[in-house]
């Protein structure tokens, strides 16, 4: 569960920084319906850029923003449907697309959620305490921005071979940015650093993303919301929820997964890794190249009790689309293939780890021969805007890209995947997934044995208890903007 404890002298110390600063918190019904924030802030928000430091941006955390780079306020939800001419599949697969949030990328609402419990009910002071977030790229990036708008100081943790632009936009916005050895692949190295942090630091509180339930719960809420009312948009008389596919990274969007089965119980619920690090599929490790899913380990949040499926994706695959879909030569192929120039010209909006969802549930829809009335979810967590450097990389690397390569990718690794290294999830095999996490989170981070079993074999009290925490998250938010009174002091 999320500690909702209050405590009183550290939580003063916050709402005087957020009086001072005329920080105003947004509720996750406002996240969800920002049709209900107030007046004044949309005003506000009409002056203020899309990455701009300003605490107006809180409110900015949700999937419902104007696709605009200033000025934007809300309007419907940020998807995007792939047609079946494009992912050769007959099953509508659609897309939250998240580089309309502030960063490029939703994880800055994730991270919201595990810092504002913490701040509204006094366990984390922005005064004297300095917010850590270890991740493998974006959520770090997410938290160090929202530690910015709050105004509290900011420790980044991600691996050192992760993309250039995610360092050179950190060296603004982070208080402090530290690179561990390694990659993608490299979970350990981080959580090693944050307990070194804790040891030798008494002014640091650890957001740790992969087991952090406020990541699962804003996912469970907010982007679980998101996709039903998209869904709802889009279904027509025969419409179903078939299925909803996530990589899993720290596991947070799979509860927009878990979300969606509540409300359609016969949806798959289908979890994403790399081939070459098949941790799920058969307690494998490795290393690979699709930035912005975990791995070699099973996230603490991850419900796998409620999960179907596991898909293992090549990341072979990955990258060839990811220069299918934005070199020129590439984009010039698909045209010729007779996709709609609106459509390709639209594909920079899947970053690395949203060419996985897309490939993932591509090979989900051939599993269960899935047909036009089915729905696929998923998530284009960021864009290519993240991933230029990579880009650059790889035609330093590979050489010029060519209509020949084009043909040669878009078939082999788009057109002509297959639903290999797949695994639907037996009572047993759910049970060796999640007993993996022993090893991680008991044996290394400090978990008890207790709460682990708890989360398999008191499942709906565990989960569904955690699931209803929002409202009294929401209630602490707005008696804590109640008494800053930042809203009736803005202008």
């Amino acid at each position: 569960m999320i500690d909702l404890t209050v405590h009183r002298t550290p939580r003063q110390a916050a709402l005087r920084r957020a009086r001072e600063k005329g920080i105003v918190l947004p509720t996750f019904e406002e996240m969800k319906h920002p049709e209900k924030i107030s007046p004044k802030i949309k005003e506000r928000l009409r002056r203020v850029g899309l990455w701009d430091v300003d605490s107006a941006n809180l409110f900015r955390i949700s999937w419902k923003n104007d696709p605009l780079s200033s000025g934007g306020l809300h309007g419907r939800v940020n998807f995007f449907e792939i047609p079946s001419a494009l992912t050769g599949v007959r099953a509508r697969i659609v897309g939250l697309v998240g580089k309309w949030f502030p960063t490029g990328a939703h994880k800055v609402g994730a991270s919201y959620a595990c810092l504002v419990p913490r701040l509204v009910t006094g366990q984390f002071d922005p005064t004297a305490q300095k917010a850590v977030w270890p991740s493998t790229g974006n959520y770090c990036r997410g938290g160090a921005y929202n530690a910015a708008l709050l105004g509290c100081e900011s420790v980044a943790i991600l691996p050192e071979g992760m993309s250039r632009e995610r360092f050179e936009w950190l060296s603004r916005v982070a208080g402090e940015v530290i690179a561990t050895p390694g990659s993608e692949s490299n979970v350990k190295e981080i959580f090693d650093k944050t307990w070194e942090l804790r040891r030798t630091r008494n002014d640091v509180v650890v957001f740790n993303q992969f087991e952090e339930m406020g990541n699962h719960l804003w996912h469970y809420e907010v982007t679980g919301g998101a996709l039903e009312e998209v869904f709802q948009s889009l279904r027509g008389d025969r419409g179903r929820v078939a299925g909803t596919f996530f990589t899993s990274g720290s596991a947070g969007t799979l509860g927009a997964g878990n979300a969606l089965k509540d409300r359609h119980p016969r949806c798959k619920f289908a979890v994403g890794e790399a081939l070459q690090c098949p941790t799920l599929l058969r307690n494998g490790f490795g290393a690979h190249r699709i930035e912005g899913i975990g791995d070699k380990h099973v996230p603490w949040i991850h419900d796998v009790r409620e999960t179907d499926m596991i898909v293992a994706l090549d990341d072979a695959d990955c990258m060839a689309l990811v220069r299918l879909f934005n070199e020129p030569a590439g984009r010039a192929y698909l045209k010729g293939q007779g996709i709609a120039e609106d459509v390709v010209e639209r594909l920079d909006l899947l970053g690395i780890s949203g060419v996985a969802n897309l490939l993932g549930a591509i090979k989900m829809a051939k599993y269960y021969e899935l047909t036009e009335d089915d729905f696929v979810f998923t998530v284009f967590t960021d864009s290519m805007e993240l991933y230029g450097s990579r880009l650059a990389e790889m035609a330093e690397a590979q050489g010029p890209y060519d209509a020949v390569q084009a043909a040669v990718d878009c078939h082999a690794h788009l057109w002509g995947v297959r639903s290999d290294a797949v695994l639907e999830l037996t009572y047993p095999e759910g049970q060796r997934v999640h007993n993996l996490k022993y090893y991680t989170w008991v044996e290394q981070q400090g978990r008890t044995l207790e709460e682990l079993q708890a989360q398999w074999y008191d499942h709906d009290a565990y989960w569904g208890t955690l699931r209803r925490q929002a409202g009294a998250i929401d209630d602490l938010i707005r008696e804590f903007n109640r008494e800053s009174g930042a809203l009736e002091q803005m202008v």
